[in-house]
């Protein structure tokens, strides 16, 4: 499975969300300065989000972006098909009824079949809140206190 930077980046959008905006909506170039994230790109990215309900925005001075679910009921599943489209992006099954599928096909469409459904099993399981609960606990690794 091959991850385009726009969904990467929409991931770290809402795990970064999930960490900074609590109840007060967190701004683009907040978002894009602690990622490294081109603003323009990132503002597409959103605007993709917000078309697709998972995230919401607020205009204004104050204003900025919100996840529209709580962390623990969005997984990456939902921000990936929102960014790129379906999980699983053709029916295997449908060419091994074909009359002119080729030996390889018939041979291998069922072993790509279930790699697909364990991709979007594994994409379905994650939460925007794992790896936020992830992100802090690597935060803090590479972060450490010191106490004079």
């Amino acid at each position: 499975m091959k991850v385009s930077k726009r969904a990467t980046y929409g991931i770290m959008v809402a795990v970064d969300l999930a960490i900074h905006a609590h109840e007060t909506p967190i701004q683009a170039r907040a978002i894009a300065r602690r990622h490294g994230i081109p603003i323009r790109f990132l503002e597409q990215v959103l605007h993709a989000m917000k078309k697709a309900g998972l995230v919401e925005s607020q205009r204004g001075a104050q204003g900025g972006y919100l996840l529209t679910y709580e962390p623990t009921a969005m997984s990456i599943a939902d921000i990936f098909e929102a960014l790129e489209g379906p999980v699983l992006y053709r029916s295997v099954g449908q060419r091994t009824r074909d009359r002119h599928a080729t030996k390889p096909e018939l041979l291998l469409d069922d072993v790509w079949e279930q790699v697909q459904q364990a991709e979007r099993k594994v994409l379905e399981n994650v939460t925007v809140e794992h790896l936020a609960m992830r992100l802090r606990t690597i935060d803090a690794q590479r972060n450490p206190m010191y106490h004079i």
